[in-house]
């Protein structure tokens, strides 16, 4: 059985840093893409950042490029989201994804529960 679980989330003041964590068991997670992604209240689920089988490969939204860095460690099968300048914008429940395409099978997506974030003074 697959599992994703995030921690690290809580509450922090506006310009501070917080590191979620997204430990992964059941599946081959090196072969995968890990993305985190966040929920705002009230909004969809968007996309804030992902990370390429391997690491190689590594991409943002604009919103907090520059801010935050996302990693892996495939020995561990972790995935990082390190959050650096932290606003009230980035308030949101922030979920982990595991994604792979397969030509045979299709694409695979699991999810992790969410981990809450709240900025604020």
């Amino acid at each position: 059985q697959v599992q994703l679980v995030e921690s690290g989330g809580g509450l922090v003041q506006p310009g501070g840093s917080l590191r979620l964590s997204c430990a992964a068991t059941g599946l081959a997670f090196s072969l995968y893409e890990m993305k985190w992604y966040r929920q705002r209240p009230g909004e969809e689920r968007e996309l804030v950042a992902r990370i390429k089988s391997g690491g190689g490969i590594r991409a943002y939204v604009p919103a907090v490029k520059g801010r935050f860095s996302i990693s892996r460690d495939d020995a561990k099968n972790t995935v990082f989201l390190q959050m650096n300048s932290l606003n009230t914008e980035d308030t949101a429940v922030y979920y982990c994804n595991a994604n792979r395409y397969e030509e045979l099978t299709g694409e695979t997506d699991y999810w992790g529960q969410g981990t809450q974030v709240t900025v604020s003074s």
